[in-house]
């Protein structure tokens, strides 16, 4: 375990946790958002092979810290939202399975966050919201242009121009969370769902996020030019090799990953 402050990084084997850890609401202030980015560039520089964010507390956020805008020229607004948009584009290219499990109220930057992440996993009871119009702000982490990735333009639209919340069923609805899980239990599935990620092909899975990632910045032909490169490239790999030899011995579901 990492030092005690507003975010902490454990690890669990393959798996790397991240957790917001500044209750009640882990808002998102100056030390929290240096904490995130030190923990995050850690992970940068000595991968895991699985990562699950979460938070502890009656919410997983309630968002950016308002005090952090007061008396901010547009400059430095500008510099805030280029530093914030680099943590969020640091998170997406882990080379791993990102998961973030959301367990309750899940608003502004932590909301982005788990937009950032590959799979949202939503409580029953947890509700979304992008909310920065009650301070006369739009979304600054990317959340906007995400939401659009996942659930269109006009959801998009909807979502931010109104501020309301939303919860947990209406967004799996939209394709914005990948699967709603009961309450009860919550935390241990979750850890559970990214565990088992964690200990899959680590390559494999990073072949498919840059193949994904070539789809949404140029298509389907975009993703195709580089496949014969990003997949061709995993027959090297020594988890492929062992686990075609247990296919071939034992059948499928046997092979066991290292993530080399």
């Amino acid at each position: 375990m990492t030092e005690s402050g507003p975010v902490r990084l454990e690890h669990d084997g393959p798996l790397a946790v991240l957790t917001l850890a500044a209750p009640p609401l882990n808002l998102f202030d100056r030390s929290l958002i240096d904490a995130l980015g030190r923990h995050v560039r850690a992970l940068e520089a000595d991968p895991p092979r699985g990562l699950l964010v979460r938070a502890e507390g009656r919410a997983v956020s309630g968002g950016v810290d308002v005090h952090l805008f007061d008396g901010l020229t547009a400059a430095q607004g500008a510099d805030l939202w280029t530093e914030l948009l680099e943590l969020i584009h640091s998170v997406e290219e882990l080379p791993l399975p990102t998961v973030f499990a959301a367990h309750a109220l899940c608003l502004t930057a932590a909301f982005e966050l788990s937009l950032g992440c590959d799979l949202l996993l939503a409580a029953e009871s947890a509700s979304f919201g992008l909310v920065e119009t009650v301070v006369g702000l739009t979304p600054a982490m990317g959340g906007t242009q995400r939401l659009a990735e996942r659930a269109g333009a006009a959801r998009a639209r909807e979502l931010v121009m109104t501020g309301e919340l939303y919860d947990a069923r209406t967004l799996e609805r939209w394709g914005v969370v990948n699967r709603v899980l009961a309450d009860e239990g919550f935390a241990d599935a979750a850890y559970g769902f990214a565990m088992k990620l964690a200990g899959g092909p680590t390559k494999a899975h990073a072949a498919t996020k840059a193949i994904v990632r070539a789809q949404i910045g140029g298509g389907a032909r975009a993703a195709d030019a580089i496949v014969p490169e990003v997949a061709g490239g995993l027959f090297a790999t020594e988890d492929l090799q062992n686990a075609v030899k247990s296919f071939l011995a034992v059948g499928p579901g046997e092979a066991a990953y290292e993530g080399r």
